[in-house]
């Protein structure tokens, strides 16, 4: 029976799927598989949720969009669950704040902070410490470093402002160790785990292309990389990921 969201029936999606939040970077990613656009199957077009399946150097993957923040990205994870999606992993784009990081770095997350209401309402306010799966972070850093692509490794904020109006904002979060912060991790990872946690071989992680950095002096709108060169820099973060994913 397909999904409310997601008009599709299970195996119509990879046991691997990449998720995007842009529904251009899905089609953008689709196009990179096996053939092309040509040889990729529509799986999903429902609320613009874009969904494609192909294969990836001869092994099945899918890409699937999930829209902005934990309320939609859960309703999707939640979704490929039940039709059969087993790896999982989030491919966006962070505002950096960690000390050094750059505009085009790569972050690979080792954590998220719940710091959204969807991955509160979910715990009903109990500590949890949402983390990926160490083997698929551990093929991301890897293939990251082999493409010798500059990154960061640790742990990011999931957060539902993006235009954050608070003074201490960034000093606070940096202080705690924050490389970045995302708006889809924490769930991610909180899904993967209830999952596992029900007897399910589920595994989540999450690789992040710094759009943007944020200091106490400028934010967003003056750090933001020009639309060519984020380009430029999702597409090396699609193919780590990629490389990473089919191992």
């Amino acid at each position: 029976m397909p999904q409310i969201h997601l008009r599709a029936e299970p195996g119509d999606y990879a046991p691997l799927v990449l998720l995007p939040g842009d529904p251009n970077r899905a089609r953008r990613i689709a196009s990179l598989f096996d053939g092309g656009m040509e040889n990729v199957r529509t799986v999903n077009e429902h609320r613009a949720l874009y969904g494609y399946t192909g294969t990836w150097k001869g092994v099945p993957v899918s890409v699937q969009t999930t829209g902005m923040g934990t309320p939609s990205f859960s309703i999707v994870v939640e979704e490929l669950l039940r039709l059969g999606a087993r790896k999982l992993i989030r491919v966006g784009t962070t505002g950096g704040i960690g000390r050094g990081i750059r505009t085009g770095d790569l972050v690979v997350a080792t954590g998220a902070t719940p710091v959204d209401g969807t991955t509160h309402t979910y715990l009903h306010g109990d500590p949890f410490a949402p983390v990926p799966d160490f083997h698929l972070t551990r093929a991301l850093v890897e293939a990251t470093e082999a493409a010798g692509v500059r990154h960061a490794v640790g742990p990011v904020a999931t957060v539902d402002v993006f235009y954050n109006p608070d003074a201490d904002y960034v000093t606070k979060w940096r202080g705690r160790g924050i490389l970045g912060f995302e708006m889809e991790a924490s769930a991610l990872f909180y899904l993967a785990a209830r999952a596992r946690g029900a007897g399910e071989d589920v595994r989540a992680a999450c690789i992040l292309t710094v759009s943007d950095t944020l200091t106490e002096d400028e934010g967003s709108e003056e750090t933001y990389l020009a639309l060519t060169d984020l380009e430029a820099a999702t597409d090396r973060m699609i193919g780590i990921a990629l490389e990473a994913g089919t191992r």
